[in-house]
């Protein structure tokens, strides 16, 4: 069993077009996309258009929950993220919207090597941050709790993974807003198979000058564009 994970694909329909050709090179038997189909970039609409036609699994991540339940809206905001929360749901359809109400928190499957947990923040709440760096008996805890031999967050946009004992934690990175130093579209794939799952991080090129003139096009801030074509903030 192959499997595929995303996440953060944030509105950038270039970065996710690149990503499924590359993901039918790899033989995946699965996609599961792990949250955050809006926010940062132009392309809501058509991101979660072609998310649901592929018929990939998809969670609800931070931005999907505020733009759908129309949650974290506060007068003293205003950064970057709500700025384009904003405007995506002013862009975004019933149906769009609807689609977005409808993801769950997150979700499992049984594999051959053992349980997987793939959710955007934490096991409840997608706007909470699992941090992969905590301490090694705080992870263990966590995987005890979820019986899971592969746990798999986003949020973080930097591709990583970390095995502590019998658990392998994954976060796959940002299809549309990486930040690991390095432009382009990240994805984790995970082979169930074997004593251990293998996991192995790739980095896809697409075609980011597009990506970030629909971002000026659309007079959404242009440090989005600047991290797209650096993927680094700042």
């Amino acid at each position: 069993m192959r499997l595929a994970f995303i996440s953060d694909l944030h509105g950038n329909i270039h970065a996710l077009t690149a990503m499924k050709r590359f993901l039918v090179d790899q033989a995946v038997n699965r996609v599961i996309v792990i949250g955050d189909l809006v926010g940062y970039g132009a392309s809501p609409g058509p991101v979660i258009d072609f998310v649901s036609r592929e018929g990939w699994t998809a969670g609800m991540g931070s931005s999907d929950m505020r733009v759908a339940l129309e949650l974290g809206e506060r007068a003293d905001r205003h950064g970057v993220a709500d700025q384009v929360l904003s405007w995506t749901r002013q862009v975004l359809t019933p149906g769009q919207l609807e689609y977005l109400r409808s993801l769950p928190p997150g979700g499992r499957l049984m594999t051959p090597v053992g349980r997987v947990r793939y959710f955007h923040g934490s096991p409840h709440a997608p706007d909470e941050r699992l941090d992969l760096m905590a301490p090694e008996r705080e992870l263990e805890e966590l995987a005890e709790r979820l019986n899971a031999r592969v746990i798999v967050v986003g949020g973080s946009h930097v591709p990583f993974v970390r095995v502590i004992d019998d658990t392998t934690f994954v976060d796959p990175g940002s299809v549309g807003l990486s930040l690991n130093h390095e432009p382009g579209a990240d994805v984790a794939i995970v082979d169930c198979v074997g004593r251990r799952p293998k996991v192995t991080l790739h980095k896809v090129s697409y075609d980011y000058a597009s990506s970030a003139f629909d971002i000026m096009a659309w007079n959404l801030p242009p440090v989005i564009a600047e991290v797209i074509r650096t993927g680094r903030m700042g």
